[in-house]
C-alpha cells in the first residue's frame, strides 16, 4: 500500500494494467469537462429546446448554490473577525502542555528579494508566541545562487539570535526521482531539521510543522490560535490545521483582476472551512510534526499542498482530516513589471493551482487499492474532487455562453418560439438573482482591507468596489481556460513544471 501513496507519476507504477487503470483515470477529468462543452454545442444544434430547459435549470442550480457558499462565506468570516479579536495568548494558558509545544516553521525560497524574506520574519518575530518555542527553516535553493545566499547570510544576521533555532538549508538541484519545486525542498529541509530535533530529543508530538510560501506573513496571535486547535483537536496527530489566506501584503499596490482572482480565492477557502469534512490542506497549512516526519512531505509532485493530506489521508485509511482555523494569514497578490507580463503570471500560477487536477487519478487509484477506507468517505471525496474540478473548466462558459447557444445554432424552427424569445430574459433574471454573491464578495472585501498606504490615492477604495466588474472575465480567462489547459495536458500524457510565482516589490 506504501508504494501506491508514494506515487508521483504514472511511470512510478511497475504494473502494466495498473498503469492502464492509473492512465484511464487521468484522462477522465478531462473527458467530462470537454464532453459537456462539446455536448453543449452539439444539442444547441440538434436538440435546441433540451438545451434551453437544462438552461433555465442550471440557472437555477447554480443560483441556489450562491446562496448557500454565500451563507457558508459570510459565516467563515464572522468567525474569523470574532477570532481575530480573541487574545488566545491567554486562552491556551488553561492547557499547561501548551508550554512544551514548538512550532517548526519552514520557508521554500527561490529567488525572491530581501523584502520579501524580510517582510515574513518579521511577522514571526513579531509574533506573540515565546520566541524559545520557535523553530525557523529557511529552505533556499541551490539554483538561487550567491544572490539568495547573500540574501540567507542578512536573515541570519538579523534573526538568527530571536528563535529557538534558525536553519538555512540549500535543496540541490536535479535530484533524481524529484520535481524541483516547493514539495522537493519541503522534504529536503524536513531531513536536515529532523537532526537537530533528535539531538534535542523534542518528541515529535510536541511538534507543530506549518509548511508556509516564503510570502506568508501571520498575525500576531496565529501561532496562539493555531496551538489552541491543536490541543483542542480529538487526534492532532492524525489532523492537519487549515487557515484562511487572504491576499493583502501588496493588495493597494496591485492590479484591479488580479486582485478580484486573489479575492475570490480568499472567499473560497472561507467556504471551504465552514465544510470540515471537504477541507483539503491548500497553499500554507500546518500540521503535526508525527505527520509530517513519519508521512513525508511530497517531493515528487508539483501540488504538494494537497498531496501531503492526501498521503496522510491514505496512509492512515481514511482516519485523517483538516481543522480550520478560522483564523488569516496574509500572501501576495500576483504581480509582474508591466500589465501584459501580470497577465501572464496571473494565468500561469491559476494553472498551477489547477494542475491539483492530478489528484483525481492518484486518490482514485488509491481507493481502489485501499478496502480499509469506508465507501461513504470513498464516496464524499470522489463526488467533491469531479464536481470540484468540472465547474472550475466549465461553470463559468456555461453560464456565460450557453443561453445564446440554441439562438445561435438551433436554426430557424426554435428561434420563432416563445421559448428561444424568452430564454435570454429568463436567464438574465435568474443570474441576476446570482449577483447576492458578487455582492456579498465586495462588501467582506472593502469590510477587511489593511490600512491603506498614504501614497495610495484616495479613490482607490472606490476601484476596490468598482473592480468586481470584472469578476465574470476573471472567472474564465483565469479559471475555466488555465483549469481546461491543465486537465488537457493530463490527457495527452504531459507534466507541468513547477513555476515559481514572482513576488516584485515595489
Amino acid at each position: 500500500m506504501q508504494n501506491y501513496i508514494e506515487i508521483g507519476r504514472i511511470s512510478d507504477i511497475p504494473d502494466a494494467r495498473d498503469r492502464l487503470t492509473y492512465r484511464l483515470l487521468e484522462i477522465l477529468p478531462g473527458f467530462l469537462s470537454i464532453s459537456t462543452l462539446m455536448f453543449a454545442l452539439v444539442f444547441s444544434w440538434s436538440k435546441p429546446i433540451w438545451v434551453a430547459f437544462f438552461v433555465i435549470i442550471f440557472d437555477v442550480y447554480w443560483t441556489l448554490k450562491v446562496y448557500y457558499l454565500s451563507f457558508h462565506q459570510v459565516v467563515s468570516f464572522r468567525k474569523m473577525k470574532k477570532n481575530l479579536k480573541i487574545d488566545w495568548e491567554k486562552e491556551i494558558e488553561k492547557y499547561p502542555e501548551s508550554k512544551n509545544v514548538y512550532q517548526l516553521v519552514i520557508l521554500p525560497m527561490a529567488k525572491e528579494n530581501w523584502e520579501v524574506v524580510n517582510e515574513t520574519l518579521e511577522s514571526l518575530k513579531n509574533s506573540v508566541y515565546p520566541k524559545n518555542k520557535i523553530i525557523v527553516v529557511l529552505a533556499q535553493e541551490q539554483a538561487g545562487g550567491e544572490e539568495s545566499r547573500e540574501i540567507g547570510k542578512m536573515a541570519e544576521k538579523y534573526y538568527g539570535d530571536i528563535f529557538h533555532s534558525f536553519l538555512i538549508t540549500e535543496h540541490p538541484s536535479d535530484v533524481e526521482g524529484e520535481v524541483r519545486g516547493k514539495g522537493s525542498n519541503m522534504a529536503f529541509a524536513g531531513k536536515q531539521v529532523r537532526k537537530l530535533i533528535e539531538q534535542e530529543q523534542i518528541p515529535l508530538k510536541n511538534i507543530i510543522v506549518s509548511a508556509f510560501d516564503i510570502d506568508t506573513k501571520v498575525y500576531p496571535q496565529y501561532f496562539n490560535r493555531l496551538v489552541y486547535c491543536y490541543l483542542k483537536a480529538k487526534r492532532p496527530e492524525r489532523s492537519s490545521f487549515q487557515p484562511i489566506p487572504v491576499y493583502h501584503n501588496n493588495v493597494w499596490q496591485s492590479k484591479a483582476f488580479t486582485r478580484v482572482v486573489a479575492a475570490s480565492n480568499s472567499f473560497w477557502q472561507m467556504m471551504q472551512q465552514e465544510k470540515p469534512e471537504q477541507l483539503v490542506t491548500y497553499s500554507s497549512h500546518s500540521m503535526s510534526g508525527e505527520v509530517f516526519f513519519n508521512v513525508g512531505y511530497p517531493y515528487n509532485i508539483v501540488s504538494d499542498d494537497s498531496r501531503i493530506f492526501w498521503k496522510a489521508f491514505l496512509k492512515y485509511d481514511g482516519n485523517y482530516e483538516v481543522i480550520p482555523l478560522y483564523y488569516p494569514i496574509s500572501m501576495d497578490v500576483v504581480m509582474g513589471e508591466n500589465f501584459l507580463k501580470t497577465i501572464i503570471n496571473q494565468y500561469k500560477q491559476q494553472k498551477r493551482w489547477a494542475w491539483g487536477v492530478i489528484e483525481i487519478p492518484y486518490v482514485f487509484f488509491n481507493f481502489l487499492k485501499n478496502k480499509k477506507i469506508s465507501l461513504r468517505k470513498k464516496l464524499l471525496h470522489i463526488f467533491v474532487l469531479l464536481d470540484g474540478f468540472w465547474s472550475w473548466a466549465c461553470a463559468s462558459l456555461l453560464i456565460c455562453f450557453l443561453g445564446w447557444l440554441p439562438i445561435f445554432f438551433g436554426g430557424e424552427a426554435f428561434n420563432t418560439t416563445i421559448l428561444s424569445y424568452n430564454l435570454p430574459r429568463i436567464t438574465a433574471i435568474i443570474l441576476t438573482f446570482s449577483m447576492v454573491g458578487m455582492i456579498t464578495g465586495a462588501l467582506i472585501n472593502i469590510g477587511f482591507l489593511p490600512p491603506m498606504p498614504k501614497n495610495i490615492g484616495r479613490f482607490k477604495k472606490l476601484f476596490m468596489i468598482l473592480q468586481w466588474a470584472f469578476l465574470p472575465i476573471t472567472l474564465i480567462i483565469f479559471g475555466a481556460f488555465p483549469a481546461l489547459d491543465a486537465q488537457i495536458k493530463l490527457i495527452l500524457g504531459k507534466d507541468l513544471e513547477f513555476w515559481n510565482t514572482p513576488k516584485p516589490r515595489k
